[in-house]
């Protein structure tokens, strides 16, 4: 693959994936800057999204929203732009995620932009995920450390999460096009070299703690009142103050059978795994029924949001959180998770009023809407 340097998915997944970082030059050979500097301060401006300005040296974090009088009176150098999740505001940033399908859709987090003066960075650190760092205008230098434990102390001056100690092993200068690939807990500083402009591909992680929150609250919206500790088979005791093993036993097999569901376990991970990065405004305009779906694909084609993610198994497709069951074959569930345009004629074949029906509940989920133009 062109992106990953010539290197086979599974080359990559297996030598590097997780593993030691990679760079790749000309991984997007002909990448134009999808948006600009000003643009970048634009969005910055709004406060539903997510923005933070960082000024090296004194390594001085301040959150958005900004205002166009922050911008002015920041200095010609050392400090950056950075915001979060711009692939949910720009269309054209978000078709970018088709060039990491290689990996599972639903491992994929946001793309953040890092506008950089020169000597701007956000100093030495480490991610608990994996990112992939596209320079798309000027020059980044990315210096490479060491791999990270909790161990690894970081500075008590800044809120920003700094290495106290840095052990350089290498060091790269990336210009536009080039891609530097960085596993979760490889320590990396990035320098800007001059005005540029860097995107981050990065993927969800969510932590063991994060995962048992939200499993929990999965389960314990399925239980009833009914499902209890029990113990039929209790023995008279001599100590009543004592925990015995015969009392841990039970707790532990009434938690294995949490996980020994797998249809349960499924239904959740699914859900958990797409459930959008941030909340949509709900939609107050009435439902469109299948038929009348299918009169307005007649007259115009209907656009994939591209913020929206989806997963699916054997009769179920996860949509922004939530489990949508269906009797649509895998290859249909398949080809509506792919195609970022319908058209009149796509919906043709013995699978059409299956793939209607769900359809319409993607358009009335603001999954997909009509072009109108």
């Amino acid at each position: 693959m062109k992106l990953l340097g010539g290197l086979s998915a599974q080359a990559f997944l297996s030598r590097y994936w997780q593993k030691t970082p990679l760079l790749v030059r000309q991984a997007f050979p002909n990448l134009e800057s999808l948006v600009s500097g000003d643009e970048l301060a634009g969005l910055a401006t709004e406060s539903e999204v997510e923005s933070r300005l960082v000024t090296a040296g004194d390594w001085r974090l301040r959150h958005g929203p900004f205002y166009d009088e922050d911008f002015t009176a920041l200095p010609e150098k050392d400090w950056t732009l950075l915001v979060q999740a711009v692939d949910h505001w720009v269309p054209e940033v978000a078709a970018l995620f088709d060039h990491f399908h290689f990996l599972p859709a639903w491992r994929l987090d946001d793309i953040m932009i890092s506008y950089a003066t020169p000597g701007g960075g956000v100093g030495p650190h480490f991610d608990q995920y994996d990112v992939f760092l596209i320079q798309v205008e000027g020059r980044r230098e990315w210096r490479i450390g060491q791999s990270c434990t909790e161990a690894d102390d970081c500075r008590d001056d800044t809120e920003l999460q700094i290495l106290v100690d840095f052990d350089e092993q290498e060091r790269w200068v990336l210009e536009p096009g080039d891609m530097l690939y960085v596993p979760p807990g490889i320590a990396h500083w990035g320098t800007a070299l001059d005005n540029g402009i860097t995107y981050s591909v990065g993927f969800r992680a969510p932590s063991l703690a994060e995962t048992l929150v939200d499993f929990s609250q999965f389960v314990a919206e399925r239980s009833s009142e009914f499902d209890r500790y029990a113990d039929p088979d209790l023995s008279a005791r001599e100590d009543a103050f004592r925990i015995i093993d015969e009392d841990i036993d039970r707790v532990q097999s009434l938690l294995q059978q949490l996980t020994s569901d797998r249809a349960a376990l499924l239904e959740w991970f699914g859900r958990y795994m797409t459930e959008p990065k941030y909340a949509e405004a709900p939609n107050d305009e009435a439902p469109l029924s299948p038929r009348e779906i299918a009169r307005k694909l007649d007259h115009a084609p209907l656009m994939r949001n591209q913020s929206a993610r989806l997963a699916y198994v054997r009769g179920c497709l996860f949509v922004e959180g939530e489990a949508l069951p269906t009797t649509l074959p895998m290859e249909g569930l398949k080809w509506l998770c792919e195609q970022k345009t319908i058209q009149p004629g796509d919906l043709g074949g013995s699978a059409e009023v299956g793939r209607l029906t769900l359809l319409a509940e993607l358009v009335n989920r603001d999954v997909f809407y009509f072009d109108e133009e």
